[in-house]
């Protein structure tokens, strides 16, 4: 019997995908990896229902609100100290019904909110270059890099005597405490965030051309944002308590009537509803601007950068 030829399957000669063989003999695709890989790494941004969003943000606050309420009120209810030391919030809330009714309540808030924003961005244009240079040359760095950080810890309630020396009691000796308690801190957050930047990213930059004034806008700008940020936070903050002192310590007919200046009449009245009322302003007023501006634009800054992962 002849025997037939064996059948040879052939084959077409294709580029195929290499392969890694696991422990259990399957057999798993590279490119199938990669794509499991990429599919972990993206991040999948999902509308969070308003109800969801009120429970996580707003319920814990309140929370935490009413529970000073209720201890305030039980201290009062108990007689803990007396009643002109100590009024209850009911007292606190005739005091601001009082000045509601008076046509005075948003006049003296926004007396010292304009006085607190306008001097802050004054410091922000005043203290981002500043940083920049000192950041940037050494010799200078050595020379003013102690001076910023030795004035970030100064009192801002130490420049107000000067101040008024200096300019008299009016909004330039006001603009004065704002300033030297701001810009040191809005310079030293934005040193801070130069320090962090990948030196890879200057040098791609200086490949791309970014040099000098174009190079701080485009790469260094940007890439100490995050720390740039903080330094602004701070510099608000630092900016609020600054004005609050000066507005205490200073009195005049040509400044108006502040926030702090409130919070000094109600002191002089001997009016502990009104003393506690400017203070509930005060935190009030800061609270708000950190959450209507700061708190959206850090979150902008994290999402950007793929920090801030959104909870389903």
């Amino acid at each position: 019997m002849s025997s037939s030829p064996d059948t040879t399957t052939l084959v077409e000669d294709q580029p195929q995908a290499p392969a890694d063989t696991a422990a259990d003999g399957t057999t798993t695709d590279s490119a199938s990896v990669e794509a499991g890989l990429d599919a972990l790494e993206t991040v999948h941004a999902q509308r969070i229902p308003v109800g969801q969003v009120l429970r996580q943000k707003a319920l814990p606050p309140l929370l935490g609100v009413l529970l000073v309420l209720a201890l305030w009120q039980t201290a009062y209810s108990l007689h803990l100290t007396s009643s002109y030391k100590l009024p209850s919030p009911a007292d606190v809330w005739n005091s601001l019904q009082d000045l509601w009714y008076q046509g005075t309540l948003f006049s003296i808030i926004w007396t010292s909110v304009w006085r607190g924003l306008s001097g802050f961005a004054l410091s922000v244009v005043i203290g981002t270059p500043i940083g920049l240079v000192v950041a940037q040359v050494k010799p200078i760095r050595a020379a003013v890099g102690p001076v910023l950080s030795g004035l970030q810890s100064l009192p801002s309630v130490a420049w107000v005597p000067a101040a008024v020396i200096w300019l008299g009691i009016n909004d330039q000796a006001m603009y004065a405490v704002i300033l030297l308690g701001a810009v040191p801190s809005i310079a030293n957050g934005l040193i801070s965030g130069v320090d962090q930047v990948p030196p890879l990213y200057l040098r791609a930059g200086k490949t791309l051309g970014a040099t000098g004034l174009r190079g701080a806008r485009h790469v260094l700008l940007p890439a100490a944002l995050p720390g740039y940020l903080a330094g602004l936070k701070q510099g608000w903050a630092f900016s609020w308590r600054s004005l609050m002192a000066a507005e205490l310590i200073a009195s005049s007919p040509d400044l108006g009537l502040g926030l702090g200046r409130y919070l000094e009449n109600q002191r002089e009245f001997s009016d502990m509803s009104g003393v506690l009322l400017g203070i509930l302003l005060i935190l009030f007023v800061g609270v708000a601007i950190d959450l209507l501006f700061f708190s959206p634009l850090e979150r902008r800054v994290l999402r950007s950068r793929g920090l801030l992962v959104t909870s389903r």
